[in-house]
């Protein structure tokens, strides 16, 4: 069995909740020290057994830890490297759990150094609408993705340990690299939460945004829910992601066009060929 002396976890919400509660209940940790923007949401999660302690001395906690995750909006994540840089151990390894990796592997040669091969990028695919340590799942990651960037500073010894410690967590790791993940991505996650989020915006501006909700059912709560997620964190993922999301969205603006000529035509042959394609590909479709 591995056995992490410490990891340190920064951002103590669902992801990095998650992550933690799963090691502990997988016994692969004997401590678990927790930084954040919120002291009241790193005492949620000592209540909540997610943390053994609140991180203090940020020098002396990073300097002797096994691993360190970085579960923050990603915007935050070049601030903290640049901070823990200077303390990290040489055995200390990195990983994060952010949903744009170009931005955040820029970050980490710009402030890391000779140490950015302690530094293996991921992304959990396990995200909810929910935030905050109360979110938090030991369950989360389980049968779900982990995609794994890695640089070609990390050793194979590096990556192997990163990529255990997310099995460890009940994952399936897989491997693209870091412009691979954010064109990927831009199209399956970040283009539909920026969607919801329009559908709603323009539903809430209106006058009789009461009545439309009042009627709305299964189709509408289905295609928005993803609009409750935290605006911070899809702030920052849709401009970390820009280039690839605007090529996205401007494909996305291409197909509305041409659902617009049909209907306007009132092109009925058009309109069956367009929802024939999308049915028969979404119903042979299955999440992995």
């Amino acid at each position: 069995m591995v056995e992490l002396n410490k990891i340190v976890i920064y951002g103590v919400g669902l992801i990095g909740g998650s992550f933690a509660l799963a090691l502990r209940r997988a016994g692969a940790v004997r401590e678990i020290v927790g930084f954040g923007r919120s002291r009241a949401t790193l005492e949620d999660a000592m209540s909540l057994g997610i943390l053994d302690r609140i991180g203090a001395d940020e020098a002396a906690e990073v300097a002797d830890a096994d691993l360190i995750l970085l579960a923050t909006p990603v915007a935050q994540m070049s601030a903290i490297l640049s901070r823990i840089a200077p303390h990290l151990g040489a055995n200390t390894l990195l990983t994060d759990g952010g949903s744009t990796k170009g931005d955040v592997v820029a970050a980490a040669y710009a402030n890391l150094g000779d140490k950015v091969g302690q530094f293996v990028p991921a992304h959990p695919i396990a995200g909810a609408e929910k935030s905050g340590a109360s979110a938090a799942l030991a369950e989360l990651y389980q049968g779900k993705r982990v995609v794994l960037t890695p640089l070609p500073e990390n050793s194979d010894a590096a990556v192997a340990s990163v990529r255990l410690f997310w099995e460890l967590c009940g994952a399936a790791v897989c491997e693209l690299t870091p412009a691979q993940h954010d064109e990927v991505f831009a199209a399956v996650s970040h283009l539909p939460h920026l969607l919801s989020f329009a559908l709603v915006h323009d539903i809430a501006q209106r006058d009789d945004r009461d009545l439309l909700l009042s009627f709305a059912a299964s189709g509408f709560r289905d295609f928005t829910r993803i609009a409750a997620s935290s605006p911070e964190m899809w702030r920052d993922i849709c401009l970390a992601n820009r280039e690839a999301l605007l090529g996205e969205l401007g494909r996305y603006q291409r197909e509305l066009e041409t659902l617009h000529t049909a209907l306007v035509a009132a092109d009925a042959a058009k309109l069956e060929e367009i929802f024939s394609l999308a049915c028969s590909v979404r119903s042979g479709w299955a999440p992995k």
